[in-house]
């Protein structure tokens, strides 16, 4: 059986490679929404806050988590058809932003 300090040092490892995987998922879920964000900047056009807002909204009333949302839109750059619950959401929402816009 390994010294206390052993086992200690142990757990600590194990934890900080745990935490580093998460950062890593984090990091690259961020970078997929960024790419989202810029699409619906682009669609819109809006700002950076109202596209991630609008994003957010899809995810929210589809019930879906906003990576893969945003892993979906842009698989679409792919050639890749955005399921229906999504692509009827965004057109939902993108329909919002622009009545708000003319307000």
């Amino acid at each position: 059986m390994p010294p206390a300090g052993d086992a200690a040092l142990l757990a600590e490892v194990l934890e900080l490679r745990a935490r580093n995987e998460q950062l890593g998922r984090a990091l690259a879920s961020r970078a997929v929404i960024d790419q989202a964000r810029g699409m619906v900047m682009a669609l819109a056009p809006c700002a950076s806050d109202r596209a991630w807002d609008l994003l957010v909204d899809v995810s929210q009333h589809c019930n879906i988590k906003l990576r893969d949302v945003a892993e979906a839109l842009v698989a679409t750059t792919k050639e890749r058809t955005l399921p229906d619950p999504i692509q009827r959401e965004l057109c939902r929402a993108l329909r919002r932003l622009r009545a708000a816009d003319r307000r």
